[in-house]
């Protein structure tokens, strides 16, 4: 008998099911020559439809997709729009599956209209646990930290579902909407600044009695210079930036409005789709001013946080988007000469977020403290690496640190992977999933080989 038993909840309690799904599994799962590796993947790719889809038709006839992150039951604009990212290629065939991600996209264009600077939304108006927040509450938002990836998320996902169907009927007046209402607050946050004529931004955030959640100066975040850049309060971790710039989510950003650009094109919305591109163009050309560094060691690299006044903080974080996603997210190539020092820097313990343990080696983050890392980050890791023994020693980590469960997690201690934190997380198990069909199409060998 197999040690190897499913950790999928019977078919009858999935909250999803997807027949091209199905097939995908058995396709893949049968060119992987390691029976773990075969089971963690055929338990982690439909985890998200498995356990955390809620799929409706609403009153205006839109498909209407609530997508829970996992053990949190609320949904964030950027784990929703990656959890069903991996599922795009099977919209073209699989008519069930465009109706649900064309819901993902309604469903966020709704969150966006209640209001743009929120990261993470319930399905119905209701206050949660974050209402005391000091901040512009709302009914129906979850949580409001401004976080600039979330935005770049639902551009990204929008993009992708239409370049994947050609279907525009998500895009309707309502999605209109909230592209301009989202367009609204970039320009709002570049403008933003200390020095004469800069705007301040009306965005303010305190969590009473948790000065590390809470924005400083009363709220506003630290002073920045004005730079072409946009200014965010928080990392994809849901972390407290160092500095108001963030480089990678402004790199995701740059290239989700260049993307997006064509596709407002295509919907006739000239000026948005000229704004976008603009705006792409403006974000990437101050990138190159202001984000690059000269490392003592590496040379030329990608700073991860500035904030235009010469305040430059040297890390990466698991959450995506990273520097190490850069290459992923379309922003360069994997060789590009510069990335490539970059990433040497943060595969180092230069990094001061790299940790080498017992169990792994691998990025973590400030959000689960000193000494964790994070399968996401060994999963993105493979999916940027452009050498057989880099991607092969990733799998053989993710593969050796589930602690049994079958499943990815949040992070685990460097020593002792039975530690971890969220046993359901389903961001990294399809993360987990995009990896190893990305291997079968791309490096098919890698998955017949000796991961023992």
């Amino acid at each position: 008998m197999s040690p190897f038993v499913s950790q999928r909840l019977p078919a009858a309690q999935r909250s999803f099911v997807s027949d091209s799904v199905e097939s995908l599994i058995k396709s893949v799962s049968a060119s992987i020559a390691d029976p773990e590796l075969a089971w963690l993947f055929a338990n982690c790719l439909p985890n998200t439809l498995d356990t955390t889809i809620d799929h409706r038709i609403d009153a205006d006839g839109r498909p209407d997709t609530y997508v829970i992150t996992g053990d949190i039951a609320a949904m964030w604009l950027r784990d929703s729009a990656a959890q069903v990212w991996p599922y795009l290629p099977l919209t073209h065939t699989d008519p069930a599956m465009r109706t649900l991600i064309a819901g993902v996209i309604n469903r966020q264009a709704d969150g966006i209209l209640l209001d743009p600077y929120a990261n993470a939304f319930y399905r119905d108006p209701v206050f949660g646990k974050h209402q005391d927040d000091r901040t512009e509450m709302k009914p129906g938002v979850h949580e409001r930290k401004w976080e600039l990836d979330s935005l770049a998320y639902f551009f990204r996902l929008s993009h992708g579902y239409w370049a994947a169907t050609d279907d525009t009927a998500p895009f309707d007046e309502k999605w209109r909407r909230a592209v301009a209402a989202a367009f609204a607050l970039l320009r709002v946050e570049r403008a933003s600044g200390e020095e004469a004529g800069a705007v301040r931004s009306p965005y303010s955030f305190v969590r009473e009695g948790r000065v590390w959640e809470s924005l400083p100066c009363d709220g506003y975040g630290l002073p920045s210079r004005n730079c072409g850049l946009i200014r965010t309060g928080f990392r994809p971790s849901d972390d407290l930036v160092a500095f108001p710039f963030l480089v990678p989510a402004n790199a995701m950003m740059a290239v989700a409005l260049n993307h997006l650009a064509y596709l407002l094109a295509v919907l006739h919305c000239d000026a948005l789709a000229t704004e976008a591109h603009a705006f792409s163009a403006g974000i990437t050309e101050s990138l190159e001013k202001h984000a690059v560094v000269q490392h003592p060691v590496h040379g030329e690299i990608w700073a991860y946080e500035v904030d235009g006044l010469g305040g430059v903080n040297l890390m990466d974080d698991a959450n995506i988007p990273s520097l190490i996603s850069l290459p992923y997210l379309g922003f360069c190539a994997k060789d590009d000469p510069r990335y490539l020092r970059t990433r040497a820097f943060l595969l180092s313990t230069a990094n001061p977020q790299y940790v080498d343990g017992k169990a792994a080696a691998g990025i973590g983050g400030p959000h689960t403290g000193p000494g964790t890392i994070w399968p996401m980050a060994l999963t993105m890791q493979a999916l940027t690496a452009t050498e057989d023994a880099e991607i092969l020693k990733c799998l053989r980590y993710l593969k050796t640190t589930h602690a049994g469960t079958g499943f990815m997690h949040e992070s685990f201690k460097k020593d002792d992977a039975a530690q971890f934190t969220r046993k359901w997380f389903a961001w990294a198990n399809t993360l987990f999933g995009e990896l190893i069909v990305t291997l079968h199409h791309q490096r098919p060998h890698l998955l017949k080989a000796d991961l023992s």
